[in-house]
C-alpha cells in the first residue's frame, strides 16, 4: 500500500543512488559504457527506498538509521549485481567465455573487480550519508504522515 514515507524513501534513494552513480563514473576503467548508468541506478535506488526503507519507518531513529544504511547497502549490491550481469551477457555474446559456468562466475568477478573500485571515498561516502540523512528524513515523514 502507498504511504508517505514509502514514497519519500523512494525519491530519496533514487536521488542518492543517481548522485553515487555519478561520482562513480569517473573511477570507471577508460571506454566503460555508461548509457543509461545513472537512470538505471536512480530506478534501481528507487525500487529500494521503496521495499526497504519504506517499510521500516516508525520504529524510532535509531532503526530508521540503521535501515537507511541497509538500502544504501542494498542499493550498493543489486546495481553491482545487474550491472555486471549487463556486462557478462555482453562478453558471452562475443564468446568470451568457456561456458555457461564461466559466465555464471564471470558475474562475480566483475561485481568484485567493481567493488573494488569504490576504494575511493566519493561513492561510499554518498551512499552512508544518504543512507543515514534518508533514514532520519524517512522516519521524520512517517511521523507526520501516520
Amino acid at each position: 500500500m502507498p504511504t508517505a514515507p514509502k514514497l519519500f524513501s523512494a525519491l530519496f534513494f533514487a536521488l542518492v543512488a543517481g548522485l553515487a552513480a555519478h561520482l562513480f563514473i569517473p573511477v570507471l576503467p577508460e571506454g566503460t559504457q555508461i548509457k543509461m548508468f545513472r537512470e538505471l541506478s536512480a530506478v534501481i535506488g528507487f525500487f529500494c527506498g521503496w521495499f526497504v526503507m519504506g517499510r521500516a519507518t516508525g520504529r524510532g531513529k535509531v532503526e530508521a538509521i540503521n535501515r537507511g544504511i541497509v538500502t544504501s547497502v542494498s542499493v550498493l549490491f543489486w546495481c553491482l549485481l545487474l550491472f555486471s550481469i549487463y556486462v557478462m551477457v555482453r562478453k558471452s555474446t562475443r564468446m568470451m567465455y568457456d561456458g555457461p559456468m564461466d559466465a555464471v562466475l564471470g558475474v562475480f568477478e566483475l561485481m568484485l573487480e567493481y567493488g573494488v573500485l569504490l576504494k575511493h571515498p566519493a561513492t561510499p561516502a554518498v551512499l552512508l550519508a544518504g543512507g543515514v540523512l534518508g533514514g532520519m528524513m524517512a522516519e521524520a515523514v512517517g511521523r507526520r504522515w501516520n
